[in-house]
């Protein structure tokens, strides 16, 4: 029996072996259920446990159910209340700083990948592994999303050379020295997963049950998504400055032999007009590139700049959660998550 598995016990625990961390966005329709399954699944794992639910300025319900939650489950429950919508994978990092688990988990609160399935992930850090991917099997998504997930994981992975074969997963656990790491870092933008994976000495990969949606629809459009995989592109490499250099240069070689090929054409044909909307062509093709290759300089420059701002990743409108064994709430804290 490993440290881990000695932490089995109790529930509530002050310090539990598993931490489950939720992000909940408007998501109403669906709390109930994810409540009912969740904590059998838990209990019947036989360890101590935690689950801390983080209400991203949900503009429903959502914040009201959670808060009833804790009072019905206040020995394993607590509930980090945000005063705005910070974005998927900063109520995470605010559910990360709440932690104590040994073991920590982030779970979607639609109920695709299910809670039952966190028994397998446990079960893989018990092994000795630090990070634990998941890879949807069988996926309950529209078509176009199954391919533009692929087509996107391939492109990061040949310019990051982060693996991560399903990366729109986020049922993964990750062991608390990672947790630590991740808390001192102090980025304003990231992709948590991608993050982690760069601190894992033993990461690896296992499949999971995937279904459909429980109730309401994905908080991620199509702008959301292609926004997403941006930020994870220019937030761990610089690839994409490097192609635009290796571009430039074999853009100013293909002009100067086409300057070379138009001052020839003139001393041996002679004055002639032919080929200007080639010219044309060519000039507006360069615009476009340049235009592009401004814009992704000022993505890196932004990043930069929001970086250097120091401005508070998240705010904390409230915590609820136990004291001495009384339900309590502390008081409000104004800032939280700053980068360093």
């Amino acid at each position: 029996m490993n440290h881990l598995e000695a932490r089995a016990g109790h529930p509530g625990a002050a310090n539990p072996e598993v931490s489950v961390i939720i992000p909940v966005y408007n998501e109403e329709d669906g709390l109930a259920a994810l409540f009912a399954r969740l904590y059998p699944a838990l209990d019947a794992l036989g360890t101590s446990y935690e689950v801390i639910l983080i209400n991203d300025g949900s503009r429903d319900r959502s914040a009201a159910m959670l808060a009833d939650q804790f009072h019905v489950r206040p020995d394993t429950t607590r509930v980090v209340l945000l005063n705005g919508n910070y974005g998927q994978h900063m109520a995470i990092l605010a559910g990360f700083a709440q932690s104590r688990g040994e073991i920590v988990i982030t779970l979607d609160a639609d109920l695709q990948n299910p809670p039952e399935e966190i028994g397998k992930l446990i079960a893989k850090m018990r092994e000795g592994y630090d990070y634990v991917g998941s890879i949807r099997k069988q996926r309950q998504d529209s078509l176009w999303r199954r391919k533009a997930s692929q087509m996107m994981n391939r492109l990061r992975e040949r310019i990051t050379r982060i693996k991560m074969t399903d990366q729109g997963c986020m049922l993964r656990a990750y062991s608390r020295r990672i947790i630590d790491t991740i808390n001192v870092c102090g980025e304003v933008n990231t992709f948590i997963p991608a993050l982690a994976y760069t601190f894992a000495q033993k990461p690896t990969e296992i499949e999971v049950a995937h279904e459909e949606r429980f109730a309401g629809e994905s908080k991620y459009s199509l702008y959301s998504l292609i926004r997403l995989n941006f930020d994870l592109v220019t937030g761990f490499s610089v690839v994409p400055l490097q192609w635009l250099s290796f571009i430039g240069v074999i853009l100013s070689l293909g002009s100067a032999a086409l300057f070379v090929l138009l001052l020839v054409r003139r001393f041996i044909v002679g004055a002639e007009v032919q080929g200007v909307f080639t010219l044309f062509a060519i000039t507006f093709f360069l615009l476009g590139v340049i235009i592009f290759a401004l814009g992704l300089l000022g993505e890196y420059v932004g990043r930069i700049y929001q970086q250097v701002r120091a401005r508070p990743r998240y705010l904390i409108q409230a915590v609820l959660e136990q004291h001495d064994g009384m339900p309590a709430v502390p008081a409000p804290a104004s800032r939280t998550g700053t980068s360093q």
